[in-house]
């Protein structure tokens, strides 16, 4: 049998075919990889989305950006990739709630996570924060003393999320379940407003990803009680979790990559050991600390069975609440 450098000279050499061969491999070299994102750019998502697309090398992608979709607090993205070619060139780069809260917190959806999209890798994971501010006195150091403090001010028993239905949303609903408080979400559009208005002494306390309050909590702005990984935070090493506290919450989000149903098998290896290796880099680890991430690896199949999981896992918290997204 022919090699493929024997086929591909011999297309060459064909006065005939010259032309057309020339053509397929420009197109071939020409090939872009776009990782879609449904937020703003400059966000924790739009970041860490860049952070890979620099590392990454995927045999068939000449060059990979990133473009940014924002609409419906990320669904539009989903929309978006879930009805592009399902040929590896078009991947939706998304933290973890549009993919395994939004099913269970909409009435309707436009898109099934599950039947729509393929897993294919994460590439950094994370844990949030548990924060008050000056509306909340000095002498609450702990979950505890703020829940007595909760109970000492019920009318001022609230705390900020990043949106209404994602994960820091519920989050807070978890809290108040275990602590057996009754406490008001207020959510913003993001966490830049949520922090303002925390620092601003509008709002006793919020939940937010680690990458957003670092920087504030060094500076004094704000103080985190906890974290909600399993584990302490290594980037925040004095700031207890959530279960050493005694209230049983444990949620670690991660960012992932996911294709359009029905890219071939083959393709999502490829692209998912491209992630991996780049989520293995040395770089990418140092770029990640920056913002309090850590580098994720997992297999196609591996990655797979943990969004089955998550999926899994927020239904009934979703139900309990008794939450419905608005439309």
């Amino acid at each position: 049998m022919p090699t493929r450098r024997r086929l591909l000279a011999q297309l060459l050499a064909a006065p005939a075919l010259v032309t057309g061969a020339r053509q397929s491999l420009a197109q071939i070299a020409k090939r872009t990889l776009r990782l879609i994102v449904g937020f703003p750019a400059g966000g924790g998502t739009d970041i860490i989305a860049r952070i890979l697309a620099e590392r990454m090398q995927v045999p068939f992608a000449s060059a990979i950006i990133v473009e940014n979709k924002p609409g419906a607090a990320a669904r539009a993205s989903v929309d978006y990739v879930k009805n592009a070619e399902p040929d590896g060139a078009t991947l939706l780069f998304t933290p973890d709630f549009p993919i395994t809260l939004y099913p269970h917190s909409f009435r309707k959806l436009s898109y099934d996570p599950l039947r729509d999209l393929v897993p294919v890798a994460p590439a950094a994971k994370s844990m949030l924060t548990y924060n008050v501010g000056p509306m909340v006195p000095a002498s609450v150091k702990s979950l505890a003393d703020f829940v007595a403090w909760c109970k000492a001010h019920p009318a001022s028993a609230n705390y900020a999320t990043t949106a209404a239905g994602g994960t820091p949303h519920f989050v807070g609903v978890m809290f108040a379940n275990a602590a057996g408080i009754a406490m008001t979400p207020v959510h913003y559009r993001g966490g830049a407003p949520a922090l303002q208005d925390l620092m601003g002494g509008h709002v006793p306390a919020s939940i937010n990803p680690i990458s957003e309050t670092l920087t504030q909590a060094k500076s004094g702005n704000i103080r985190i009680l906890a974290v909600t990984g399993a584990h302490r935070s290594a980037f925040l090493r004095e700031v207890p979790t959530m279960r050493e506290q005694g209230f049983d919450v444990v949620v670690e989000s991660w960012l992932g990559a996911f294709a359009p149903a029905k890219t071939p098998a083959a393709t999502v290896r490829v692209l998912g050991a491209a992630i991996n290796a780049a989520a293995k880099s040395t770089e990418m680890a140092q770029s990640l600390a920056k913002f309090g991430n850590e580098p994720a690896i997992e297999t196609p199949d591996e990655f797979a069975a943990t969004v089955r999981a998550d999926y899994a896992r927020w239904a009934p918290v979703v139900k309990a609440s008794g939450f419905v997204a608005e439309e």
